[in-house]
């Protein structure tokens, strides 16, 4: 039997540097753009948690973690909103 490796799956990936990407244009001052890039990072998460059912495909984990920092960045961009309205 031949045993092969996992290999990160690339919508992981991607929803991982979505997620991140949209802290860095909330607190760089653009809220618009940080929840564009969280919401983006939600859908591609998901989409990540479902190559990794196959055994071939790893980075389920990292997926759910893009989910949970999109949700956050997503509440972190509102308030990014608000400041911009308020100041």
């Amino acid at each position: 039997m031949a045993v092969t490796e996992q290999k990160t799956g690339t919508m992981a990936v991607m929803a991982i540097i979505a997620a991140v990407v949209s802290f860095f244009f909330t607190f760089t001052g653009h809220p618009f753009w940080g929840m564009i890039s969280a919401i983006i990072s939600i859908p591609i998460g998901i989409i990540g948690v479902m190559m990794a059912a196959s055994p071939r495909v790893g980075g389920g984990a990292m997926s759910i973690a893009a989910i949970v920092i999109g949700v956050i960045a997503i509440g972190i961009a509102v308030l990014g909103f608000i400041g911009v309205i308020v100041f």
